[in-house]
């Protein structure tokens, strides 16, 4: 059947063509149209009008062609076309309208095929003028409807589409405003956010114009569109949200710039803009302890722990893991407590403790190195680009960024200064925590002294130090020195050696052992020569000393082997030198007993 419906088809084009030359002769064209050939009987249902105004079938079916093309025509992208062609099958019903009538019909019956149909009267079949009529009234309403929805589509279409264009050129000039999403927030302003509410009110007009468009899309009964709207929402300032989204594809992919815009808004105006002014009360704060400290000459150090605000660096570095600010804060915190440690030493009672003096001086050095880290660590940064993020601040406190670079520099500078004062001091306190002073002479406590006459053998620490002091190479005498935190001593006794055995060349030979009781009261002092004489026998000299009374007495001996221990039995004042099995008993006055 479809071959033979080609075949006529064929057959009426080459007999139209052949008489495209003469008059166009309409029974010729009606093949097409009755097959609803529309396409091919077009060109010559054309011709057929111009010369022929006269025919009602003819503008019905012209009519039935343009509203046909208003269906095939692309809705959106064609929408003046498919208007115009809505518009002009209007024009040609109406003119068939106009000239139809009952002559027409019962003349050309044919031609009116599709309106035939059963008079319920009559029962007979047949084609009524009133049906024909009807029916084009139905199609010029329908088809006026069809404009006015046709319009609205694309009236929606065309405002949600405009609409997020302009949403996505706001985004793309806050995107190119900032280097990234922690900027958009530290740099947040007034105009940011006004701008940001424009962006929000634009992408929901755009998207309530979309589902307008969606609800006056369904009107229309089925077309060749079915977009549905997927928002994507923005996480990265510099990766997302600057590509732009096609309307007419189905699966629409849009970025939602309405909660990018949201978001951002109430981080700026809820946590950011509270936040800048607690910066500013809190450098005020930090202030004022420089002014009470400077002007009163106290320590600020229990008011800096009552100061230190952890909340305010947790809502910090939520944004930025380095802020400037908190580092501004570090240095002049650091500043207060090194210069509160200063001012309560100096006022702190004097004491000849040298550990004492010692621990202030590390503390000093302590503190003054935190400030000098700091200080230098914020000297090196690139602050006029870290002031960006924190404008509002450092305009409000510091007028300038140059202003802020130069109150760092000016810490940087004093903490070097006091860092080399602390350090020097630090290094005379550590020194002086190795000699003890005694009048005019200085007893080292430690050994292998070089420039001293005074040459320590045995240290007990913080207890005593014993040892030989050298008046010339050949003149030696035992020393002892008890060990007070003021490095001079409260027992100090000097007692004769076997100078020929203790000379200055023999002292890498000479060695001590001493005994003191649990009371620090009585102490005994053992120095001898690992070197034996030429009776193979070992000069030794032994000291009894009382806190209370000096030195008891002295007396050198030699002894058959080398001492490794010295016992003191309370109950009768002996010695016991030992060495092994070998030992030798001193009385209580000194006598070697046989």
């Amino acid at each position: 059947m479809r071959k033979v419906a080609c075949l006529q088809v064929i057959i009426i084009l080459v007999t139209i063509t052949q008489t495209f030359g003469q008059k166009v002769k309409y029974k010729d064209i009606f093949g097409l149209l009755g097959t609803k050939q529309y396409e091919a009987a077009e060109p010559f249902l054309k011709k057929y009008l111009i010369e022929n105004q006269d025919n009602p079938n003819a503008f019905l079916f012209m009519g039935m062609i343009y509203q046909e093309k208003s269906v095939k025509d692309d809705l959106l992208k064609q929408t003046p076309r498919v208007i115009a062609s809505m518009d002009s099958a209007i024009y040609f019903y109406n003119k068939a309208y106009q000239t139809m009538t009952e002559k027409e019909i019962k003349r050309n019956d044919e031609y009116y095929q599709m309106y035939n149909r059963r008079d319920l009267r009559t029962g007979e079949f047949g084609v009524k003028l009133s049906d024909v009529q009807f029916d084009l009234e139905k199609r010029m309403e329908g088809l006026r409807e069809r404009i006015d929805k046709v319009k609205m589509v694309r009236h929606y279409f065309a405002l949600s589409d405009s609409l997020y264009k302009k949403c996505n050129t706001l985004y793309k000039a806050v995107q190119g405003a900032y280097p990234g999403q922690r900027e958009l927030y530290l740099r947040g302003d007034q105009p940011l956010t006004s701008m940001l509410k424009a962006l929000a009110i634009r992408f929901d007009s755009s998207t309530k114009a979309f589902e307008h468009y969606k609800s006056s899309l369904v009107t229309l009964g089925k077309t060749s569109y079915n977009q549905i709207m997927a928002l994507n929402e923005i996480t990265d300032l510099k990766k997302d949200g600057a590509s732009l989204a096609s309307f007419y594809q189905d699966n629409l992919q849009v970025w939602d710039y309405g909660r990018f815009a949201d978001n951002t808004v109430q981080v700026i105006e809820k946590e950011i803009m509270p936040m800048r002014e607690h910066l500013l009360s809190y450098d005020a704060e930090i202030n004022k302890l420089h002014e009470k400290l400077a002007k009163d000459t106290v320590s600020v150090r229990s008011d800096l722990t009552a100061l230190i605000d952890k909340l305010l660096l947790e809502q910090l570095k939520k944004f930025d893991a380095n802020p400037l600010p908190m580092e501004v804060f570090s240095l002049k915190t650091a500043d207060l407590e090194y210069r509160s440690v200063r001012i309560e030493h100096r006022k702190q009672t004097d004491t000849t403790n040298v550990h004492l003096q010692l621990e202030r001086a590390r503390k000093e050095v302590k503190l003054v190195s935190r400030l000098d880290s700091i200080a230098a660590k914020l000297d090196s940064e690139d602050i006029d680009r870290k002031a960006e993020d924190y404008n509002d601040f450092v305009t409000k406190a510091y007028q300038t960024p140059a202003a802020l670079k130069a109150y760092v520099k000016d810490r940087k500078d004093f903490a070097d200064r006091e860092a080399r004062r602390a350090r020097a001091a630090l290094a005379r306190r550590q020194e002086s925590l190795r000699w003890l002073v005694n009048g005019v002479d200085s007893i080292p406590l430690y050994v292998g002294v070089m420039r001293s006459k005074f040459k320590p053998v045995a240290i007990v620490e913080e207890k005593y130090t014993a040892g030989l002091v050298y008046k010339d190479s050949l003149n030696a005498e035992g020393y002892f020195y008890t060990i007070t935190p003021a490095r001079v001593p409260d027992v100090k006794v000097t007692f004769p050696v076997d100078k020929p055995n203790f000379k200055l060349s023999r002292l890498p030979q000479v060695r001590m052992v001493t005994y003191s009781d649990a009371a620090g009261q009585l102490y005994f002092i053992l120095v001898y020569a690992e070197r034996a004489t030429k009776d193979n026998k070992y000069p030794a000299t032994l000291a009894k000393i009382y806190r209370s009374d000096g030195l008891a007495w002295s007396h050198s001996y030699t002894l058959p082997f080398i001492p490794k221990e010295l016992v003191f039995k309370q109950e009768n004042g002996e010695v016991q030198l030992k060495a092994d099995a070998l030992q030798s008993m001193i009385d209580k006055n000194g006598k070697m007993l046989k």
